[in-house]
């Protein structure tokens, strides 16, 4: 029989089977002494136990030699294969000039502190966002009129810190369900459920943004159902500065609800067409103010990869039917006690929503909202009632240019006819600008440096001296955002 040593020794012809094997160590007992030489020169040359591996993983055995080291076994030749051309085994470079392979989180030293991923596929998110802002008209009280989350000026302010559990259904590995809970503290959680107008009881589920659990029903390409309290999708900005072209954000942001609970349905018919529906308490209600549950129908066109146009159409009651007492004579829980109001104002609410986005170029961004917001006290009024509308219309421009990798610039125009004072409390015309510097040191630290005008047809701004109001409002904001996780994307 013809064994693979005795058949590669045939090949070679000139030197007998003994004499080949004998070779083939001496050539590996020479490369082990190499290897451990250039090892000794490198460790030499770095602190102990402070550097990784010196060669890659594939090569290195894994476990069993320290700092690395390669342990090669001696070699079983393989039939009609000639001996292997041996190369030198050169060591890696240095560790900060290696590159590093991409990973789906980002690199920052918490990466080695808090969990980003949980068995299951689920992912661990974490946010800070921090503001320093000063305001030129330096109001009395350091407050900013009209602003959503920076409400102060001339303070070191959280504007918030969240924490995200995102569990995504997977259908494709037979999992149709899923859940996302945000946590959400510092001042911007005031301005999103601070107000007893909109909440009866908003202590109970003030750090609570949103909570809901999803089904995927198996209908066509996928029904998606959520059930519980989640971001309203009015309006083009979001909560996560992260994910915003501008720090501060618009009127419209404050305007327009923050967020709905109840139950929502997405269903897409391809790639250009999808269709949504909610049935909610009401705008900015966990708990309802009265009976009546509001409707949402909207679309999502995406006539081309470059352009997408959101359209909604809100129809809500958002009247209350009780107030709260202190004269109940059942046992209640706190806070559910209440009178009703007899006969209780029924007018209903229109908000008609649309914004667009254009990839105009791989670093042009473009956007353009339109919003027309109608409500009424009462359907049809009766003797001293009124059934005159409150109206608020009016749009908004986005422009961002990516003009390295790290640094983008943004504008935002603005412009908000409130004839009624249902968003300022007096009827007035505002606008706004904004220029926006970002600059990302890396991935999960942003920094903003913004210029904001905001000016009015009407006086109306603090000023430093009490009692003397301004048609205009000018700020300079610092922001810093901090964030790591395991989702992609915008959250």
């Amino acid at each position: 029989m013809v064994t693979p040593s005795t058949a590669w020794a045939k090949e070679r012809g000139d030197k007998t089977e003994a004499q080949q094997i004998e070779d083939l160590r001496a050539m590996v007992l020479q490369l082990q002494d190499r290897v451990d030489g250039l090892e000794r020169q490198l460790n030499e040359r770095r602190p102990v136990n402070t550097a990784p591996p010196l060669f890659p993983a594939t090569l290195a055995n894994s476990g069993s030699a320290p700092h690395g080291r390669v342990t090669i076994e001696p070699p079983e030749v393989a039939a009609n294969v000639p001996p292997p051309a041996v190369e030198a085994v050169r060591p890696q470079t240095t560790p900060q000039t290696q590159p590093q392979p991409q990973t789906s989180t980002p690199s920052s030293p918490l990466a080695s502190v808090l969990p980003a991923t949980l068995p299951g596929g689920a992912t661990l998110n974490y946010l800070l966002d921090g503001y320093y802002e000063f305001n030129f008209n330096q109001p009395p009280g350091r407050v900013n009129y009209l602003r959503a989350y920076d409400v102060l000026s001339n303070a070191f302010s959280i504007n918030q810190a969240d924490i995200v559990l995102d569990w995504q259904p997977n259908v494709s590995e037979g999992r149709r369900y899923g859940a996302r809970v945000d946590l959400q503290f510092g001042q911007a959680t005031d301005t999103l459920q601070g107000n007893p107008a909109n909440e009866p009881r908003p202590q109970i589920y003030q750090n609570i943004f949103q909570a809901y659990g999803t089904y995927v029903v198996p209908l066509g390409s996928g029904l998606n159902v959520d059930f519980g309290k989640w971001a309203s999708s009015l309006g083009v900005e979001g909560n996560y500065t992260k994910d915003q072209m501008n720090y501060t954000r618009s009127f419209y942001f404050y305007f327009l609800p923050f967020y709905h609970e109840g139950v929502r349905t997405s269903y897409k018919f391809n790639d250009k067409i999808q269709a949504n529906y909610w049935l909610v308490n009401g705008t900015n209600q966990s708990e309802p103010t009265n009976g009546f549950k509001d409707e949402m129908f909207g679309f999502v066109l995406t006539p081309a990869k470059t352009v997408t146009w959101t359209s909604n159409y809100y129809l809500g009651q958002e009247h209350p039917d009780s107030t709260p007492a202190s004269n109940c004579t059942v046992p209640v829980q706190p806070g559910l006690c209440v009178t009703p109001i007899i006969p209780a104002p029924n007018g209903k609410l229109h908000i008609f929503d649309n914004y667009v986005t254009w990839q105009a170029t791989p670093k042009l961004t473009l956007v353009g909202e339109g919003d027309y917001f109608i409500e009424r006290e009462w359907a049809n009024a009766a003797p001293g009632q009124s059934s005159a509308p409150a109206h608020v219309d009016g749009g908004a421009a986005y422009v961002q240019y990516q003009l390295t990798p790290k640094i983008s610039l943004a504008t935002r125009g603005e412009y908000m006819s409130d004839r009624q004072g249902m968003f300022s409390g007096k009827s007035q015309a505002v606008k706004e600008w904004t220029g926006t510097y970002k600059y990302n040191f890396g991935d999960g630290f942003d920094a903003f440096l913004e210029y904001r005008t905001d000016w009015s047809n009407q006086l109306y701004f603090l000023t430093h001296n009490p009692g003397e109001l301004s048609q205009h409002q000018t700020t300079a904001t610092v922001g810093l955002v901090w964030w790591y996780g395991g989702r992609q994307g915008s959250w």
